[in-house]
């Protein structure tokens, strides 16, 4: 790839992404006053590429046209070019995916987008090959002939951008009368039942990804209904993805996805938000089988966390961009690290073949592997081969780790954070474990201290930067953090952070016409669209998160006002979850938590009574998403964050519990196993 000796406007910029492209032929603007303003005064349109750090695509229109002397040329003769790194303004991203889907129903990565100097959009696509094919112009046919339009023929250009703008308005999200019910629940059900892959778990066909938020949605279908096969989906699904390549079973943690159906090929990048939510599916699965795989496959991806993706303040760095080629293998290698018989060992165990399962290459993978068949044959128990196996693992992360260290993104991003202190927390919870407590605790600090300024959250911080104020999911992550660490310590002052975080963001985000919430803020900077996300991608909307952590703070503090919200939300989006029932998966949670039986339970009594204690142990070692527990020495402390549970009483200095259902509690008791018993019952 050329690149000129001479920096670009980028040189200053703190994202990866960008700084990438600083010294490219291309003469990149930044996302500004600047870019705009240069626009109108040589009338020239502006082409818009919105993409981001592991975007193969993206490299891919880097390589072919980006680089390209005449192309690059073009660009700067003829347009004021604009690059924008999606994972500091999804913002923009949001607002103009729609206006590329709109006319080509596509909104894949990357985006190319040609815009008036007014940012309002004339064509928009994806990735655009340099070279036409198939009869379908190439990159540089597009740019002369979409340049040559905007100089001669503005009137075609005019009627574009107005049709745009009117299709936009048209977009908008209105409040139905007709309400999600647990029926819908039950369609996505069955459509992901249709969908799933019994042969190898996950949902679809080649290439996948592992939908954490698909398999959370359907633990908490199976724990309301008792279908066994959704539970089975899971179970399968979580046991062939860890037994896979997409898992690194050397250095742990998982890959954005799988090329292949059997999750043996990966996507090499591991993602923050990817290890977060499949930390919770296995931390729950853990809950509800208490099988020590489960526990076994949290730790390692904490394991992993803490040893390539945690900030020296104890914040969580975005992702690690790596080839395929950083976590393969060969036999000679192995043999030498190894030695000849325990190399023998690990290349029966994880199936490596002499002529490799990649290229020559070999994944480690344990697909087709049965421990205790392997320990049959070498007349050895399953915890020697176990032992043997992790002494190969050590060994040869410890070469792995004299390799050129893949690059790793260190932005610390407000949203995918959120995403981790929260299953950190539960984990922490669930494992009894202080010291992931104290892991999401001390991210949590970080952001609260260096990522809000004048009272305003912001999205990222890199470098000691902090930039760009922070939309609906960084507030929805952190609040949904929040609720965790509170279920986790039972301070008060998480629970209190919550609704704080909840009022600021229905202030800054909520639609008061229609309900729900927008992607950005009423202060942020006006784009061509304020969307209302309610779409899973590869992870959560903000709305879908929104909507449970609304429906978790109303069954915590008996306020409902939260509930009123989730139900608004359960008419807003009525449209749009009946047209696609499996588009938002954690969405139909909120109804699930709103249309079947809960139980709030209120605990009085010291800190440090074993009474208290071990109840609170109890219930945190069960998977329980329909009960909400409250817990504090005086019930006094309750009064300005749940004061329905103010009023109790406590029995002769006793640990007392409550078991509440729509706030009503029911007689109170101080028998410890009585109350465990009545709260786990369903």
């Amino acid at each position: 790839m050329t690149s000129n000796k001479q920096p670009n406007n980028l040189i200053i910029e703190k994202s990866p992404y960008l700084m990438q492209h600083a010294y490219a032929q291309v003469n990149w603007y930044t996302w500004g006053e600047e870019a705009f303003a240069k626009a109108k005064a040589e009338n020239k349109p502006i082409f818009l590429f919105i993409g981001y750090l592991t975007c193969r695509l993206c490299r891919q229109m880097a390589h072919e046209s980006f680089a390209d002397e005449e192309v690059a040329a073009f660009l700067n003769a003829h347009f004021i070019s604009i690059l924008v790194d999606r994972e500091e303004r999804p913002d923009i991203e949001s607002a103009y995916r729609k206006a590329c889907q709109m006319p080509t129903g596509q909104s894949d990565s990357p985006l190319s987008i040609f815009m008036t100097p007014d940012s309002v959009p004339f064509f928009a696509d994806t990735y655009i090959p340099r070279n036409g094919k198939f009869g379908a112009p190439g990159f540089l046919d597009t740019i002369q002939h979409l340049s040559e339009a905007y100089q001669h023929d503005p009137a075609s250009i005019k009627t574009v951008t107005d049709s745009v703008h009117t299709a936009l308005q048209q977009t908008k999200q209105t409040k139905s009368q007709a309400r999600l019910s647990s029926k819908f629940t039950i369609s996505a059900y069955q459509l992901l039942s249709k969908r799933f892959d019994a042969s190898y778990g996950g949902f679809g066909v080649a290439p996948k990804s592992p939908e954490p938020q698909t398999l959370l949605y359907l633990l908490r279908f199976f724990h309301f209904t008792e279908k066994r096969d959704a539970w089975r989906m899971v179970d399968k699904t979580a046991r062939a993805m860890a037994a896979g390549g997409m898992y690194d079973h050397v250095g742990f943690g998982f890959a954005s996805g799988s090329k292949d159906d059997m999750w043996r090929v990966p996507y090499a990048e591991k993602m923050l938000y990817d290890n977060a939510l499949l930390l919770m599916v296995y931390t729950e699965c853990y809950q509800l089988t208490k099988k020590p795989f489960y526990q076994e496959k949290a730790d390692e991806i904490i394991a992993f966390i803490k040893r390539e993706m945690t900030s020296p303040e104890g914040a969580f760095y975005s992702m690690i961009d790596a080839e395929e080629n950083d976590y393969l293998w060969d036999d000679k290698e192995i043999t030498d690290i190894l030695g000849s018989d325990l190399a023998a060992l690990y290349q029966t165990a994880y199936n490596i073949t002499p002529n490799g399962n990649d290229e020559g290459k070999h994944i480690p993978n344990l697909i087709h592997t049965k421990l205790e068949t392997l320990a049959n044959e070498r007349g050895e128990s399953v915890q020697a081969i176990q032992q043997h196996l992790e002494s190969a693992r050590a060994a040869l992360l410890a070469k792995r780790q004299e390799r050129a260290h893949p690059l790793v993104d260190d932005r610390i991003l407000a949203a995918w954070n959120g995403y981790m202190i929260a299953a950190l927390a539960k984990a922490g919870a669930a494992f009894g474990n202080p010291a992931y407590i104290e892991m999401a605790a001390t991210a949590r600090t970080f952001i609260q201290e260096n990522m809000v300024k004048h009272g305003r959250l912001m999205a990222r911080f890199r470098d000691g930067e902090v930039k760009h104020q922070a939309n609906l999911d960084d507030y929805a992550n952190l609040l949904w953090a929040s609720i965790e660490l509170y279920g986790a310590t039972f301070s008060l002052t998480y629970l209190q952070q919550a609704k704080d975080l909840f009022a600021t963001m229905t202030e800054l985000f909520w639609d008061n016409e229609f309900g729900g919430f927008y992607f950005s803020g009423r202060d942020s900077e006006p784009l061509i669209a304020r969307d209302k996300i309610i779409y899973d991608g590869s992870r959560p909307s903000g709305n879908a998160v929104a909507a449970v952590m609304a429906t978790r703070l109303g069954f915590l503090t008996g306020e409902t006002q939260y509930l009123d919200m989730a139900d608004h939300m359960h008419h807003t989006f009525f449209q749009d979850i009946k047209e696609d029932v499996i588009g938002s998966p954690m969405f139909l949670e909120s109804v699930i938590l709103t249309d079947l039986p809960t139980k709030e339970v209120v605990i009085i009594g010291k800190e440090n009574d074993p009474n208290r204690v071990q109840l609170l142990e109890q219930l945190h070692k069960e998977y329980l998403p329909h009960v909400t527990v409250l817990a504090a020495e005086h019930a006094s402390e309750f009064q300005s964050v749940a004061p329905f549970a103010s009023a109790l009483k406590q029995v002769e200095n006793q640990t007392t519990i409550y078991i509440c259902q729509d706030f009503k509690c029911q007689e109170k008791t101080t028998d410890i196993e009585q109350a465990y018993n009545a709260i786990v019952k369903k």
